[in-house]
């Protein structure tokens, strides 16, 4: 979206020298928007009920087995791996210690494609998230 591009100042060399957990917090407000997006386009429910439904592309969890599940090249491998063995301080509720790790890497991801305006492959992984927790409900 270009409001979100125009916002965007640092080059790649930058982008790649930040923390994974900025790229992460990042990526977790995309992809919760994204998923927030497809559920008001694509069900009649009220907010409270879409919110109920988005826990299941959203939760730890779900991040957790939808990055089991994509097909990444080896650069975005590297990513996940960076944003995984990020030191996190925090300890998960709803969620093991191993899946909220993963859910970090994975939003590090989502993050890292945003930072670098590289929207058709981020569109393509987001297109491939809900297929992926859809199949599996």
């Amino acid at each position: 979206m270009d409001i979100f591009n125009k916002l965007i100042v640092k080059d790649e060399t930058e982008i790649n020298m930040m923390s994974p957990l900025t790229w992460a917090y990042v990526g977790d407000s995309v992809y919760e928007l994204y998923i927030r997006t497809y559920l008001s386009n694509t069900t009649n429910l009220n907010p409270h009920k879409m919110h109920v439904l988005s826990i299941k592309y959203v939760s730890a969890k779900a991040q957790y087995d939808i990055l089991q599940k994509l097909k990444l090249s080896d650069d975005e491998k590297e990513i996940v791996k960076r944003g995984r063995n990020t030191q996190n301080h925090h300890l998960p509720k709803h969620a093991t210690a191993e899946e909220y790790m993963y859910s970090t890497a994975f939003e590090a991801l989502i993050g890292y494609l945003f930072l670098l305006r590289r929207e058709e492959r981020l569109e393509k992984i987001l297109k491939e998230c809900i297929e992926i927790v859809d199949n599996n409900n």
